[in-house]
């Protein structure tokens, strides 16, 4: 008699089609946020060789090393959190995942041996500004603004970018014109743009973002609803995170 029961999911991550993520341990979990930049980042160029800055867990990583695991790549995954790296190289291994190295830097001091490196640069970056505390240093230090501040961003995506490589981000959606406007001055320039709604009753939450060091005055805009009227999974989404999620039927 076949066994239809399913297996129930692990606690302390998020159990994906084809690996378990374990974040109990670094200060930023996996979030919607993460997974989309995972999922939509553009690889059409055929990066060899990828940094994820701010790694935390390592999802966004571990989501490219899934989608480009027919290529050649090494995806340099740098955290300043020990214990956020640690996880993430669990992970890694946990996952089969050898494209994945973690390792332990801050950013804005990342080897200067390093510069025009990577074909593509992804991020999930702090933006709160400092405020009221969260509840630890650690996740205020993953969160705010003042462990690594916009400029500072795109000065080490500047030094680090190759020429024809690509900067994907994901921000809220009301901080959006702030940091292209910011790009532009800095000679970055919007490539690929993609604005998420939760469902068609919302305004758009967050943007998913592409920019290059080239500016060939095209901008590929598109637009994203993530729940149905029945608050169902609509099927943009499901077709984005297809190969990750495990939806139900």
């Amino acid at each position: 008699m076949k066994n239809n029961h399913q297996e129930p999911l692990k606690k302390g991550g998020f159990t994906f089609k084809r690996f378990f993520v374990a974040h109990d341990k670094s200060p930023m979990q996996v979030t919607t946020d993460s997974c989309l930049l995972g999922a939509w980042a553009p690889i059409e160029h055929n990066p060899q060789k990828i940094l994820d800055i701010g790694t935390g867990c390592g999802v966004i990583a571990l989501m490219l090393a899934q989608r480009l695991a027919h290529n050649t790549c090494q995806i340099d995954a740098i955290d300043i959190n020990v214990d956020a790296v640690k996880q993430c190289q669990e992970n890694s291994m946990r996952a089969g995942l050898t494209s994945v190295k973690a390792q332990q830097a801050d950013i804005n001091k990342f080897d200067p041996t390093m510069k025009a490196s990577y074909d593509l640069i992804v991020t999930n970056p702090p933006y709160f500004e400092p405020a009221v505390d969260c509840r630890n240093s650690q996740r205020q230090l993953a969160r705010y603004t003042e462990s690594l501040n916009f400029g500072q961003l795109i000065d080490s995506v500047k030094r680090l970018l190759k020429q024809d490589g690509l900067f994907c981000l994901v921000l809220p959606f009301h901080m959006t014109d702030q940091f292209i406007c910011l790009c532009k001055s800095n000679q970055l320039f919007l490539q690929q743009e993609l604005y998420v709604r939760y469902n068609a009753n919302k305004n758009f939450s967050l943007s998913l973002l592409a920019f290059s060091l080239t500016n060939n005055g095209q901008i590929l805009s598109e637009q994203l609803c993530m729940r149905d009227d029945d608050g169902r999974y609509s099927s943009e989404f499901r077709q984005l995170l297809n190969d990750f999620y495990l939806f139900r039927k």
